[in-house]
């Protein structure tokens, strides 16, 4: 499998297989429970419309992170630059590239909009997988109703977007189909997960199926005002305490390399690159602004 892909023959569609077959592979070479979310194994379940994915998502437990991780670094993958500000982008996720594999693996510990502690959410959703076969391997996926669970809450990040509404409106016709709303309801509620999923699941539950709502979490309200990453970085510094505002300021002002990395692994730093660099991000930034507004003013009205 990996000379396969050491000879740059693989197309996406071919490395994304092979990757769930590979991570599996390290997994259980580890010990270490995993399972995939989205990608083909949604197509294949009939959880979404036919689509490419362009890579390898995986869920494991936070305390397997490292060494799920440190083994696919021992097959020649190394993680992705980002911002690592936590108080600006929360992280779920440790996203790994290799030059010789047209995709990439995401390798997530917790998943938006679940707030229950990401072990145990886990353990929860752990007991709602089932065996799929991929790249000639059998590979731990979601049951279809955890899977409705995991593309809503991923839709719902954004749901301002038509692709997001989209996602929706197909899975709510799957649910109305299939009559899949009260487990559904019952992942959600185990997971914490009602409140992020209450937009959508208001809409195909019964009135009065949910007694009293949660409220949602600052993180996931964030995420919701936060339709532009400046609007992000602006919230987080608004709610940052105030000795962390001037660092935080200043990270925004005059950004370290791993925000210019972050966007392009390959960026010129050199003097001139960088300059180059940062007069491109001032530039995207003004041309956002009136959405930055938007997404500020609904901030401002929250309570």
């Amino acid at each position: 499998m990996e000379a396969s892909a050491a000879e740059g023959r693989l197309s996406i569609s071919e490395g994304v297989f092979l990757g769930h077959a590979l991570v599996a592979r390290v997994a259980e070479s580890l010990g270490i429970r995993v399972f995939f979310i989205k990608g083909p194994a949604s197509v294949i379940q009939g959880l979404r419309l036919p689509k490419v994915s362009v890579d390898v998502d995986v869920l494991v437990s936070p305390a397997d992170l490292d060494s799920l991780v440190a083994g696919l670094y021992q097959r020649g993958w190394q993680k992705r630059v980002g911002e690592e500000d936590d108080r600006v982008f929360y992280k779920h996720s440790v996203t790994l590239n290799h030059p010789s594999w047209p995709c990439h693996i995401d390798v997530h510990f917790r998943f938006p909009g679940m707030e229950r502690d990401p072990a145990v959410a886990f353990n929860v959703m752990w007991t709602h997988t089932e065996a799929l076969e991929m790249a000639g391997r059998a590979v731990r996926v979601p049951s279809k109703e955890l899977g409705v669970v995991l593309l809503a809450l991923h839709a719902l990040r954004s749901p301002h977007l038509k692709v997001s509404q989209q996602e929706l409106r197909f899975l709510q016709g799957l649910l109305a189909r299939e009559a899949l709303g009260p487990a559904v309801q019952e992942i959600s509620a185990a997971t914490d997960a009602l409140a992020a999923m209450r937009p959508f699941l208001e809409e195909i539950l019964p009135r009065q199926a949910v007694a009293e709502w949660p409220e949602a979490s600052r993180e996931w309200r964030n995420r919701l005002f936060s339709r532009e990453p400046g609007s992000a970085r602006i919230i987080a510094i608004l709610q940052a305490p105030l000795l962390d505002k001037p660092r935080m300021l200043g990270a925004a002002l005059l950004p370290p390399d791993t925000a210019y990395l972050s966007q392009d692994p390959n960026v010129d730093l050199s003097p001139r690159g960088r300059r180059r660099a940062y007069v491109a991000r001032w530039v995207r930034f003004v041309r956002a602004s009136p959405r930055l507004v938007r997404d500020l003013a609904a901030y401002r009205k929250t309570p």
